[in-house]
C-alpha cells in the first residue's frame, strides 16, 4: 500500500497533494450534496474537449509538420533555437503550456542531436519553458488557471486579452533578447530534420473544426455539454486514452478543498484580510510556493479583484521550478537527456526566471496597479 502511494506521489504529485487537502477539508466540512455546487462543470468540460482535440492534432503530427516547415528557414544554432522558442510561445496560447512543452521540448533535443550540436539544448529548453508560461498567459485556453478564472469571474474576452497583453509583450521582448545569447555561428553546423509522417488532410480539417467548437464552448457560443458530446462523437475513440484525466481529477479535488475552506467564516476573514490591497503580490508569492494553479483556486473565492489575481498567478508562473507545473515537464525531459547537468539546468532556470519575475513586477508597479 505504501509502495503504491509512493509511486503515485512521484507520478502525480499535484493530484495526490490536492486529494489529500480535499480529504482534510472534509473533516472540517462533512460531505453533503452541497459539494456539487463547488464544482465548475463547464471548466472541466471545456478542458476535456481541448485535451481531446489537441491529442488529435498530435496524432496527425500537425505541430511536427509546422516545426519542420519553419526549421527549413533556420541556418544556424541561434535561428534554430529562436524558431523552437517562438513555436512554443505562440502554440501555448491555443494548446496550453503543458502540451506545447510536451510537443516541442523533445523536438528540440532531437533536432540539435541530429545537428550534432548539443550545447544550445539547455538554454533553448529553458527559454521554451518560459515562453510557454508567458505565451499561454494571453488567452483563456492557454493554461488551466486562465480557463478557470475566465469562467469563475465571467471575464469578457476583450478585458482578459488587454489585461495580460502588457506582461506578455514585455516577456516576449525579454525572451527575444535572451535568445541572442545563443551563439550564431558553429563550425560544421547543418540543420537536419526528421521528416514527420504524412499528414491526413481530412483529419486535420476534422480536428480544426472540433477545436473551433471547443473554443465556442469556452466563449459561451454554445453549451459546454453540447461541445463535449459532439467532440467525443466525432473524435477517434483511441484518443480518449490520451486525455490527462489526472488533471481533471486534480481540478475536482481543488474545487472540493476550496469550496470547503470558503464555507468556513474564520478562513474567509483570514484570506480577505490577507488579500486586501495585496492581490497581485500574494498570488505571485503563493504561486512560487504551491504552483500557480492551486494558488488560483485557493485565492479566487476571497477576492473580487479578478484583474490583479489574473496578473499575479500568470506572472507567478515564472520563478521557482514548481511555480508552474508545466516547468517540471521540461525539467524531466532535460534530465533524462543529460542527467549530469541537473544542477546547471536548475541554477540557470532559476536565474532566468527571476529576471522575468523582476520584469513583470516592474511592469505591474509602473502600469498595472
Amino acid at each position: 500500500m505504501m509502495k503504491s502511494l509512493e509511486i503515485m506521489l512521484k507520478r502525480e504529485p499535484v493530484l495526490m497533494v490536492s486529494s489529500f487537502l480535499a480529504l482534510i477539508s472534509m473533516v472540517l466540512v462533512p460531505p453533503s450534496l452541497s459539494y456539487i455546487h463547488y464544482i465548475d462543470f463547464k471548466v472541466l468540460g471545456c478542458l476535456f474537449c481541448l485535451m481531446l482535440v489537441v491529442s488529435g492534432f498530435q496524432k496527425i503530427f500537425l505541430f511536427n509538420h509546422i516545426a519542420s516547415f519553419l526549421l527549413t528557414f533556420a541556418h544556424n544554432p541561434r535561428q534554430v533555437s529562436q524558431v523552437l522558442i517562438v513555436l512554443t510561445f505562440f502554440s501555448s496560447m491555443a494548446i496550453t503550456n503543458d502540451v506545447a512543452l510536451i510537443t516541442f521540448v523533445p523536438l528540440t533535443i532531437v533536432v540539435f542531436s541530429l545537428c550534432r550540436k548539443t550545447e544550445p539544448i539547455l538554454p533553448t529548453i529553458i527559454l521554451q519553458t518560459v515562453g510557454a508560461n508567458v505565451g499561454s498567459s494571453l488567452t483563456p485556453v492557454g493554461n488551466p488557471q486562465n480557463l478557470y478564472l475566465f469562467s469563475y469571474y465571467s471575464i469578457p474576452a476583450k478585458t482578459f486579452f488587454f489585461t495580460m497583453l502588457p506582461l506578455v509583450f514585455a516577456g516576449a521582448m525579454l525572451l527575444l533578447l535572451l535568445s541572442l545569447s545563443i551563439p550564431r555561428t558553429s563550425k560544421g553546423f547543418t540543420v537536419e530534420i526528421e521528416k514527420p509522417a504524412k499528414m491526413d488532410v481530412r483529419q486535420t480539417i476534422r480536428y480544426a473544426l472540433l477545436f473551433l467548437l471547443s473554443l465556442g464552448a469556452v466563449f459561451n457560443v454554445l453549451s459546454w455539454y453540447s461541445a463535449v458530446i459532439i467532440v467525443v462523437l466525432f473524435s477517434e475513440k483511441i484518443l480518449l486514452k490520451k486525455v490527462d484525466y489526472s488533471l481533471l481529477l486534480t481540478f475536482v479535488a481543488l474545487f472540493i478543498f476550496v469550496g470547503n475552506l470558503g464555507s468556513l467564516r474564520y478562513v474567509q476573514d483570514f484570506f480577505r484580510n490577507l488579500l486586501e490591497g495585496r492581490v497581485f503580490a500574494t498570488s505571485l508569492i503563493a504561486s512560487q510556493l504551491i504552483s500557480n494553479v492551486p494558488a488560483t483556486f485557493l485565492l479566487s473565492p476571497f477576492t473580487g479583484n479578478s484583474r490583479q489575481l489574473l496578473l499575479g498567478v500568470n506572472a507567478g508562473g515564472c520563478g521557482t521550478l514548481i511555480a508552474s507545473m508545466a516547468s517540471v515537464i521540461s525539467f524531466k525531459y532535460f534530465i533524462n537527456f543529460a542527467p549530469n547537468e541537473t544542477k546547471r539546468y536548475f541554477y540557470t532556470f532559476t536565474g532566468v526566471n527571476l529576471l522575468f519575475v523582476l520584469l513583470f513586477t516592474v511592469i505591474w508597479i509602473l502600469f498595472l496597479q
